[in-house]
C-alpha cells in the first residue's frame, strides 16, 4: 500500500514538473485548451494545466532570412531568365502565424515567385537589370501587405541573381567588350593628345629660354665692352693729368712723338696732327704738348 502511494506521489511530481514552462528570450509559445487556442505565451516562466492544455506551436520572434530558388521569369520583351530572391521577416504574431496560413515559409516562397512575375513582365530586359532597387522596393510593400494576415512582417526584399538565357549572356559580353576597347582606344588618343602639347610647350619654353639666354649674353657682352671703353678713356685721361702734373720736358715729349708716329703707322690713332717739318723732332714734341692741352 506504501508503496503505491510512493509511486502515485512519484507520478504527480513528474506531472507537475512537466506542467512547468520555461519560454526563452525571442520566443513565443501558442498554448491551446481542450482543441481551441487559450492564450500565447511569452519569455518566462509559465504553468500548464495537465490533460488540459497543450503548446500547439513555438514560434522564434527573431528575424527569419529566407533565400529561394530562382524562379522563371518573363520580361515585357518576351525575353526568359531566371531570378532568385532573398527575404528578410519577422513572425510579430504568434497566434496569426500559427492558425493565419498553413505553411507560411511555402506561402511566403509562392506569393514571392507570383509577384516577381507579374514586376518583371512589365519591364523589359534592359529595364529589368538596371532597376534592382525598384523590384526590391514594390515587391517589399506588396510582400508586407499580403503577408499581414499571418503575423508576419517583412522586413526587406533583395533581388540577389538575376540569370539572363545563355545567347543574351554572350551578347552582353561582347558589347561590354566592345565598350572596354572603346574606351581605351580615348584614353590613348587623349594620352597622346596630352603627350603632343606637353612636348610642343616645352619646345616653345625651351625657345624661349635658348632666346632669353642669347638676349642676356648680347647685354652683358656690351655692357663688358663699355666698361672696357670706359676704363680705357679713364686710363687715357689719368695718363694725360699724370704728364701735365709732372710737366714733361722735352724728351718726354720726344718719346711720346715717336709712339704717336707708331700709332699712325698702325693706324690706330683717331686724331693726329702732322707738323709740316716731320725732322724737327722738337716741333713733334710741342704739338703732342698743345694736343694734351686741348684734351684738357
Amino acid at each position: 500500500m506504501e508503496a503505491g502511494i510512493i509511486i502515485v506521489v512519484i507520478i504527480l511530481l513528474g506531472v507537475v514538473v512537466s506542467s512547468i514552462k520555461i519560454v526563452p528570450q525571442a520566443q513565443a509559445f501558442v498554448v491551446e485548451r481542450l482543441g481551441s487556442y487559450n492564450q500565447t505565451w511569452n519569455n518566462g516562466l509559465h504553468f500548464l494545466i495537465p490533460f488540459v492544455d497543450r503548446i500547439a506551436k513555438r514560434v522564434n520572434l527573431k528575424e527569419i532570412v529566407k533565400d529561394f530558388e530562382p524562379q522563371p521569369v518573363i520580361t515585357k520583351d518576351n525575353v526568359t531568365m531566371h531570378i532568385d530572391t532573398v527575404v528578410y521577416f519577422q513572425i510579430t504574431d504568434a497566434k496569426l502565424y500559427t492558425y493565419g496560413v498553413d505553411n507560411p515559409l511555402n506561402a511566403i516562397e509562392m506569393l514571392t515567385a507570383t509577384t516577381l512575375r507579374n514586376l518583371i513582365g512589365d519591364l523589359e530586359l534592359d529595364e529589368t537589370l538596371t532597376s534592382r532597387d525598384i523590384i526590391n522596393s514594390k515587391m517589399k510593400i506588396i510582400l508586407d501587405e499580403a503577408t499581414d494576415p499571418w503575423g508576419i512582417k517583412v522586413n526587406r526584399v533583395e533581388v540577389k541573381n538575376i540569370i539572363p538565357p545563355r545567347d543574351i549572356q554572350e551578347a552582353m559580353e561582347k558589347q561590354m567588350r566592345a565598350e572596354r576597347e572603346r574606351r581605351e582606344q580615348i584614353l590613348k588618343a587623349e594620352g597622346e593628345k596630352k603627350s603632343s602639347i606637353l612636348i610642343a610647350e616645352g619646345e616653345k619654353e625651351s625657345a624661349i629660354l635658348r632666346a632669353e639666354a642669347i638676349k642676356q649674353q648680347k647685354i652683358k657682352e656690351a655692357e663688358g665692352e663699355a666698361e672696357a671703353l670706359i676704363k680705357i678713356k679713364e686710363a687715357e685721361a689719368e695718363g694725360i693729368k699724370i704728364l701735365n702734373s709732372a710737366k714733361a720736358d722735352k724728351t718726354v715729349l720726344t718719346l711720346k712723338s715717336l709712339e704717336a708716329v707708331s700709332s699712325l703707322a698702325n693706324g690706330t690713332a683717331t686724331k693726329i696732327i702732322v707738323p709740316s717739318n716731320l725732322q724737327n723732332i722738337a716741333t713733334i714734341g710741342t704739338t703732342i704738348k698743345e694736343m694734351l692741352k686741348d684734351k684738357e
